[in-house]
């Protein structure tokens, strides 16, 4: 049920931006959401009609982009998708001393307007 909050807070930056810019209606927003988050793509676009009910983004669209976990292997400064099949290891220097530069994040990545 985390998604509802994400979607509630994502609806609430949206809104904000379209009163901060004197915008009656948004008709679409893109949200990023990363693959460690645990956030449900389905269960945000479950969840988008109730959260825009009465607000500047009602009947308006959700688009979601999934985003893959990457790290910066902190030996060799290779950049990859740490997974299951390369035992979360760099595949350039086999090291676990990593660290995560994408994937763990949800960010309201667009509003798109229509005049």
């Amino acid at each position: 049920m985390h998604e509802l909050s994400y979607m509630i807070k994502m609806v609430n930056l949206a809104e904000d931006t379209a009163i901060e810019n004197d915008i009656e209606h948004i008709d679409k927003i893109v949200v990023e959401v990363g693959a460690m988050t645990g956030v449900l793509p389905y269960y945000l676009h479950k969840y988008y009609p109730e959260a825009t009910k009465g607000t500047r983004l009602e009947g308006s669209e959700l688009e979601v982009i999934e985003i893959p976990v990457k790290a910066i292997c902190n030996n060799c400064q290779t950049e990859y998708e740490p997974t299951k099949e390369n035992d979360y290891r760099c595949p350039h220097c086999t090291s676990t001393s990593s660290h995560i530069v994408a994937g763990r994040d949800v960010t309201l990545k667009n509003i798109l307007v229509n005049e």
